[in-house]
């Protein structure tokens, strides 16, 4: 009988790993989940083949899709309470600085969320999105554990607090590329993004671009995706340009 009870009151390793999960979860979130499904969900990449009851696919970019609204929507309720002054046009900037890729990326690496990511993929292959597509699952896991009230005080807490400086965020630049083409339409100046493949001795596909500004190459930049390539172009173009472009918004 005692043999019994042992095996009974004994913690199954399934258990073990769950505490340790919980515990990992609640320090995160500073307050405790109750359902831990919805945070295993979050961090279920869709290489690791999961089917729900139903027969759908289980992976964290549903949940990612929730968690952008709801941390767009929080940070404008933030915007609109802290600047009265603000338009629609500089809310919308504001809000779309403090939720870009870059930063969500920031704020995934920060809060070590690709510990948690069950898959099949090497964590080399990822990329550098998987760190903001997996911080704006977790937010859409908090708010299917806890609700909108404690999603928006994690919000406040852990994100607002910590890392939204207003004043430094006007400053910020979230897209070399829009900014040189707002100044050059400005100006009246012609641009130009000349986009080709420049694949070197690496074994990988590279793009390489001419930025072109009054049909003079005045910057050149090579990357992994044409996007890349092109604000990385922008940016340098930026630099160059800088004193006029600074002149012309002030």
């Amino acid at each position: 009988m005692r043999r019994i009870i042992k095996k009974i009151l004994k913690k199954s390793p399934s258990s073990d790993q769950d505490g340790v999960f919980f515990d990992k979860i609640h320090t995160i979130l500073g307050f405790k989940p109750t359902t831990l499904r919805y945070y295993e969900k979050a961090f279920t990449h869709r290489s690791a083949n999961k089917l729900d009851d139903k027969g759908n696919q289980i992976s964290y970019e549903r949940l990612e899709f929730l968690g952008d609204a709801m941390l767009g929507s929080v940070i404008a309720a933030h915007l609109y309470n802290e600047v009265p002054s603000g338009d629609e046009g500089y809310l919308t900037k504001m809000r779309s600085k403090i939720v870009s890729r870059e930063h969500l990326n920031e704020l995934g690496r920060d809060f070590n969320l690709i510990q948690f990511v069950e898959s099949k993929v090497n964590p080399q292959h990822f990329g550098e999105n998987i760190h903001g597509n997996i911080f704006e699952a977790f937010i859409g896991a908090i708010y299917l554990d806890r609700g909108y009230t404690y999603c928006e005080k994690f919000i406040h807490n852990k994100i607002i607090k910590p890392y939204v400086d207003i004043a430094k965020l006007e400053g910020k630049v979230i897209s070399y590329k829009s900014l040189i083409i707002e100044w050059c339409q400005k100006e009246k100046k012609s641009f130009k993004f000349d986009v080709y493949e420049d694949n070197g001795k690496e074994g990988m596909k590279f793009f390489g671009v001419k930025l072109y500004i009054d049909e003079k190459v005045v910057c050149k930049a090579r990357a992994t995706s044409k996007k890349k390539a092109e604000e990385t172009a922008a940016k340098r173009a930026y630099f160059v340009f800088q004193e006029k472009i600074s002149r012309k918004n002030n």
